[in-house]
């Protein structure tokens, strides 16, 4: 596994934009725009990859701790981040093709189709 499929799998697992990974490398002083870092979620024969580095995904685990625990001087509780993340998410509408378990979808039986004119048939 790649440093580029871990980064890729940590951005999907936490639900991250790019726009806030770019946030959490910059609390550890990395500087890294938009477009180096899009170049990381390409896949590998397209002509744009670029290898993610040791350096890029070390500083964005570092800035990751930093993000969901917070400082010493200001300490936060990471499930409370993570679920202040999945509330927005959920209530702005960003969690894009999430569709209902099956267990959440009310069956409500066949649909009524006694008054359903059919085209294309030969009238007798």
């Amino acid at each position: 596994m790649t440093n580029n499929d871990i980064l890729k799998k940590l951005r999907v697992a936490l639900m991250l934009r790019d726009d806030e990974i770019v946030e959490i490398l910059k609390l550890v002083d990395f500087k890294v725009t938009k477009s180096e870092l899009g170049s990381f979620f390409r896949k590998e024969d397209h002509p744009n990859y670029v290898e993610c580095g040791d350096q890029i995904l070390r500083n964005f685990l570092n800035g990751l701790v930093l993000h969901l625990r917070g400082t010493k001087e200001s300490p936060k509780i990471p499930g409370e981040v993570l679920l202040k993340k999945t509330a927005t998410a959920t209530t702005h509408k960003e969690v894009p093709n999430r569709r209902p378990f099956k267990s959440n979808i009310k069956k409500e039986g066949p649909p009524d189709v006694s008054y359903v004119k059919y085209k294309n048939k030969k009238k007798s």
